[in-house]
């Protein structure tokens, strides 16, 4: 039914998401050559995936996966997502097997996918590994920059032969970062502090993905020099740091509750120029093609904070 191997072209230091990147540009949307009769792709993982026919049963196993499965035109496709795959709208209507975090294998054998989208550091890789030993196909993906995103969605397209829809929804995310991009090169600097959760409290260096974003939009990330992609911190750390806006997702589309947990510091520059501003965590915290929406609203954060200096 399909063949994966190992891959070791650009693969090491360079990481998966520069590796699909650097893929891309080698060859254009499709990332790699179809074998005779095959639809082959390369996961995040560097390893070729091949499908002896479009894939027609699609299990999606992360809320993200199953966005960007969507986006590539294939949500139709769909049979499986787990807990939280809440967009698009139909998405909720599928069979859930289970967390990102655990999935029901018995439930999820019984839908027979013939393609497994799993997230490379998010689900359980011996939960994986059985499903493969069982003859599934699994792709892995997670992207870590814009260009991931784009890359991932036509990656999906090709092995669900959508490719018209998928690539066009690729383009459409791709020049809409660069249009960003380009917007606000020449911002003045603002100081952020992202907050990605609230219990243990935890931020993003410079290298995730939505600190990709804070720099797009002209924001200096005060915890962007930390190894961790995802920092613990403390409060001392953010009064320290002293940043001039505060940005966090909250549990929920419409929960502020973090942001005014830092309204007890009133020294802080974010408290006394009012710069504290909430992102649907939907919109920042997934790597999907509503990342731009995210970006946007983010941008127009920091440039209302630029406004009240």
């Amino acid at each position: 039914m399909f063949t994966s191997a190992s891959s070791g072209r650009l693969g090491g230091a360079l990481g998966p998401a520069v590796a699909a990147s650097s893929l891309l540009a080698l060859s254009g949307p499709v990332v790699a050559e179809a074998r005779a009769g095959s639809l082959c792709a390369i996961d995040d993982r560097d390893r070729e995936v091949c499908l002896e026919q479009p894939a027609e049963r699609i299990a999606a196993l992360s809320p993200g996966a199953t966005e960007l499965v969507y986006a590539a035109g294939a949500g139709e496709k769909v049979v499986a997502v787990v807990a939280y795959s809440d967009y698009p709208p139909e998405a909720r209507q599928v069979q859930s097997v289970g967390s990102h975090t655990r999935m029901d294998l018995e439930t999820l054998v019984t839908l027979s996918p013939d393609l497994v989208i799993g997230w490379k550091t998010g689900n359980p890789p011996e939960q994986l590994e059985t499903l493969e030993g069982l003859g599934m196909p699994v792709f892995y993906i997670e992207p870590r920059d814009f260009e991931g995103v784009s890359s991932a969605i036509e990656r999906l397209a090709r092995l669900a032969d959508t490719r018209e829809e998928g690539d066009r929804v690729a383009a459409e995310f791709r020049d809409g970062m660069a249009a960003l991009a380009e917007r606000y090169a020449d911002a003045e600097p603002v100081s952020v502090f992202y907050q990605v959760w609230d219990e243990p409290l935890m931020t993003i260096n410079d290298e995730h993905l939505i600190g990709q974003v804070v720099a797009m939009c002209g924001g200096v990330n005060v915890f962007g020099e930390l190894s961790r992609l995802v920092p613990r911190i403390d409060d001392e750390s953010v009064l320290a740091a002293d940043p001039e806006a505060i940005l966090a997702g909250g549990m929920g589309e419409e929960n502020r509750d973090w942001l005014t947990h830092w309204e007890q510091y009133p020294s802080l520059t974010a408290i006394q120029r009012d710069n504290l501003y909430f992102v649907p965590p939907s919109l920042i915290q997934r790597p999907t093609p509503r990342l731009l929406e995210g970006s946007r609203l983010f941008c127009e954060r920091l440039d209302h904070a630029r406004d009240k200096r």
